[in-house]
């Protein structure tokens, strides 16, 4: 297959040490944002871990609760809002995102059906908006922001840095008011949004990153059910030859040839299924009348059970199912089959086909063609719907490759760290995304008359993205611009009307009226320009007013002289400026200067003949663009975005302190379990305390907790930072005295080690090494029996007072023990010096001294000529050895960065024991 002239985006596998960039700089996020989970990958470039990882939630899970509440004038997110699901039901937000940018009463009907209890009202806009329990009004903007402020956490918990850009993956029927939403959601989140990428792409990617298709090509079909709508897309993998560094690679590529779905067809349906059969059983249980589905309460404990009961039925044939205090504390037991909740949805395996059935036909393909189906999305584990599909396909079994629930978000991870600026990429993928709707241009203007050779269709379905694009058409007016979906494909869900964007085009008027009196030798045009970018919004990014006239223009006319006639003879006198044409840009509050003049020598003005010449000129000019899209499609206007940033600002500074708030809490009450604990099992805290002193330390720690449990519910944070305080002035003295008392005894025996060692290396150097200076030998033997003595001492004092404050620490034995190595390892390494200085000599003396030399030379590789101009050197003169160093010779000067320990094996002197690093546990448990 040919390399194609231009496509999408190259995403590869990550290369971790190929990047030197700051964590914060060499880090980006994927947000995989579900109708019920959430799911997030960070591609973090750091030593022994993996680059790309799916960031775990509070609850260690891989996935977490795509939900936000709103209770009791906290903001709680994820596995803490599920928490409270059951409790306050009309606080929990779900479902957030698939109800961006829709109107209040599609919104009104989807809860509905959902049993989902919320207090909806319409925003200024006309979209939907949810009222908390303390009156404030959020937009479902805020509430998708909160979500995504959740997942942000995880990526940055997951890091270890703020983690602001990511690639937010979105389900392939999201038009274009519910893109344009997610990102300014996003944006009110802190997230710098680099990009949305289709569900169906990012399972693609992660498909294909590690498998070859230079060797033969292939369509795999990816069918994904999730919880709240199902789709089919079809991709084709091919690989093209290309030039890197003047060889022929294979660069694997994959182009998304369609994609057919369902928007309201997923795993909820089916438990919405089993959640009116189980309430149909409890009401007719209950008797008198009672219909459960009308308290929010018990509906949201019969779907929390409803959930388990069906994760259990796709692996066993039948599931039990428990709820107490259901209603009125009646509990409800029962019991389904798989047979029973297979028929319970009997109709759902049929549309489930129909995706799938979609893209073959307008593909023209037939299932032989394909060469598998991986399956993706956690509904798919439901046997019935594999058996369904089996069937219809053909196929003994399908294909499984992915992970159902991850391959979307490592996907859209690979595409992340392409897109970012400090991620390396190696081993290349071709990724060909297309729009899943088409859009046309239509035109609307005073006196406009509809040019019917202009394409109406701006942008066809499938058209790869990011792509750029304009149009002109002939008009003098102002005029506006709509952009709207293809009537020939259905709308997004929920979307009202075809029309989805409008803008006013001005300026056209009024440069026209000041060309009008000009010599128009082409009737005047507007130039659109439009942009569908990588994440599948369209826009008008500007438009400006073509202009050409032709004009007389005076010229200095050519003289044609004798040496000029000879050496042009055979020019064309026709040629010249009567055709030119010129381009030119200019502003409606500048004039028009058509005449240049250059200055003219007053002695040969006489001689210039100037003639007029026919001149084409074009001029462009800019015109004013303005969105005026209304409706619940628009996002937040400047005012409306930003009172939103501050509600959500004060909610996470709301947050941190809570967090803070429940961080001391929590330490003051382990602080008094842990003490209480200590004062009633640990024997030796006995020895370190007084009575007096432990009664009034329980008794104090008594008091604090009876607070804690009562006044001290709802304190603040400064409250359980003082009375932790408190406590731990009591405390902790005593604690120190106790870690002394244990750790005392192990300290003062290695120290005598340490002295009984020293006296035999002493003792040793009498024969060993006689040359040593009587003198320094006595000042180590005089420092060794002053800490003899102060450590008898010290002991004998401890013995007597065990629970007074100690009369020394760990760290003094350390202080004493060092003046001692001052003195004994210089005196002890007089015998490498002179060790030293014989074995240099040997090595200057011998008759190979030039390839000493070479051995010896820096490892910056010097030219042969220099190293030859040395070794004539050498062979002429012998350095001198004096003025030793323990750790570098005055030899010349090549040799004076070479540190004779790393390549002489010095022995070192036992009677450095570590360095005294026997002392490192004590001092490092001293205050």
């Amino acid at each position: 297959m040919s390399q194609p002239r231009s496509y999408g985006i190259l995403v590869a596998v990550l290369v971790a040490a190929a990047v030197a960039v700051p964590p914060a700089t060499a880090a980006v996020a994927s947000i995989d944002l579900g109708s019920e989970w959430l799911k997030v990958a960070a591609v973090h470039l750091a030593p022994g871990r993996a680059p790309i990882a799916v960031a775990i939630n509070e609850m260690s899970k891989r996935k977490s609760p795509a939900l936000a509440s709103l209770a009791d004038g906290n903001r709680l997110s994820g596995e803490e809002a599920a928490g409270i699901t059951a409790r306050h039901p009309s606080k929990v937000f779900a479902r957030a995102r698939d109800l961006l940018a829709k109107p209040l009463s599609y919104v009104q009907s989807v809860t509905d059906s959902l049993f989902l209890p919320y207090d909806l009202v319409p925003d200024a806009r006309g979209a939907a908006a949810v009222r908390a329990d303390d009156g404030q009004v959020y937009s479902l903007e805020e509430i998708v922001a909160m979500v995504l402020h959740y997942a942000a956490g995880l990526a940055d918990a997951h890091v270890g840095a703020p983690v602001r850009d990511a690639v937010i993956a979105v389900p392939p029927y999201f038009g274009q008011a519910e893109r344009r939403a997610l990102t300014q959601a996003a944006q009110l989140a802190g997230i710098n949004v680099l990009s949305l990428i289709n569900e169906h792409a990012g399972a693609a990617l992660q498909y294909g990153i590690d498998k070859d298709f230079s060797n033969a090509s292939r369509h795999v079909i990816f069918y994904d059910m999730g919880a709240g709508s199902t789709y089919a897309a079809l991709v084709y993998y091919s690989a093209y030859n290309a030039k890197e560094f003047g060889k022929t690679v294979s660069v694997n590529q994959f182009q998304v040839k369609d994609v057919r779905w369902n928007s309201e067809l997923g795993g909820v349906q089916m438990e919405m299924r089993l959640v009116n059969y189980f309430a149909a059983q409890f009401n007719k249980q209950l008797g008198d009348g009672v219909d459960i589905r009308q308290s929010p309460k018990a509906m949201a404990k019969l779907k929390k059970q409803v959930k388990r009961t069906k994760e259990i039925l796709s692996a066993n044939t039948a599931a039990p199912i428990s709820v107490e205090s259901l209603y009125n504390d009646v509990d409800f037991r029962s019991t389904i089959t798989r047979e029973k909740f297979e028929e319970l949805c009997e109709d759902l395996w049929e549309q489930a086909l129909t995706p799938v059935k979609e893209v073959l036909t307008h593909s023209g393909m037939k299932i032989d063609d394909i060469y598998a189906v991986e399956l993706i999305g956690g509904a798919t584990r439901v046997p019935k719907l594999q058996a369904k599909l089996q069937e219809f396909l053909g196929r003994r079994g399908l294909d499984k490759h992915l992970d159902a629930d991850e391959a979307i978000v490592l996907g859209a991870s690979l595409h992340a760290a392409n897109l970012s600026d400090g991620i390396k990429l190696n081993r290349k993928l071709g990724m060909i995304d297309g729009s899943t709707y088409a859009f046309v241009l239509e035109i609307d203007g005073l006196d406009y008359v509809k040019d019917e050779s202009i394409d109406q269709i701006l942008v066809p379905r499938m058209k790869k993205m990011p792509i750029k694009m304009f149009r002109s058409i002939r008009h003098t007016k102002d005029f506006d611009v709509s952009l709207n979906y293809d009537k020939a494909y259905e709308l997004p869900p929920g979307i009202p009307s075809h029309k989805f964007a409008e803008y006013s085009v001005s300026g056209l008027t009024d440069a026209s009226e000041k060309y009008a009196n000009r010599n128009l030798s082409a009737p005047i045009k507007a130039n659109l320009h439009f942009s569908l970018s990588r994440s599948g919004i369209i826009a008008l990014d500007r438009a400006e007013a073509v202009i050409e006239i032709t004009e007389w223009v005076e010229v200095p006319k050519k003289i044609l002289t004798l040496e000029s006639n000879i050496t042009n003879q055979n020019s064309s006198s026709e040629v010249g400026a009567a055709n030119s044409t010129t381009d030119s840009k200019e502003n409606l509050s500048s004039g028009s200067n058509t005449n240049s003049s250059t200055p003219i020598d007053e002695s040969n003005a006489q001689e210039i003949i100037t003639e007029k010449v026919l001149k084409k000129r074009t001029f462009r000019v800019p015109l004013k663009v303005v969105e005026k899209t209304t409706g619940a499609g628009t996002i937040l206007s400047k005012e409306l975005y930003s009172e939103a940033k501050n509600r959500l600002e004060a909610l996470d500074k709301k947050d941190a302190e809570r967090r803070k708030t429940a961080e001391l809490k929590n330490n003051l009450e382990s602080y008094i379990y842990s003490m209480k604990e200590k004062l009633e099992e640990s024997a030796d805290i006995l020895t370190v305390s007084t009575e007096q002193e432990r009664e009034s330390f329980a008794e104090k720690l008594s008091e604090v907790q009876d607070w804690l449990y009562m006044d001290g519910e709802d304190a603040q944070a400064n409250e359980f930072k003082e009375r932790l305080d408190q406590l731990k002035a009591i405390g902790d003295p005593i604690l120190f005295r106790l870690n002394e008392l244990k750790t005392r005894p192990t300290a003062c025996e290695n120290a005598r080690l340490y002295l009984d060692e020293l006296q035999k290396i002493v003792k040793n150097w009498e024969t060993n090494k006689p040359w040593l200076p009587q003198k320094r030998v006595d000042e180590v033997v005089s420092e060794a029996e002053k800490v003899k003595a102060w450590l008898k001492e010290k002991e004998n004092l401890q013995k007597k007072y065990t629970f007074e404050p100690a009369y020394f620490f760990l760290l003094s034995c350390k202080r004493w023990l060092t003046p001692i190595e001052h003195f004994a390892v210089p005196l002890s390494l007089t015998h490498q010096f002179s060790h030293l200085k014989k074995f240099l000599r040997k090595f200057w003396t011998y008759k190979i001294r030039s390839q000493v030399s070479i051995g010896f030379q820096n490892q910056n590789r010097r030219s042969r000529r220099k190293q030859q101009r040395r070794k004539n050197l050498l062979a002429r003169r012998k350095p001198p050895i004096r003025n030793l160093h323990p750790t570098r010779v005055n030899t010349p000067k090549r040799l004076r960065n070479l540190r004779l320990k790393k390549r002489i094996s010095l022995h070192q002197p036992t009677l450095v024991i570590q360095n005294l690093n026997l002392m490192t546990s004590c001092e490092k448990q001293n205050p």
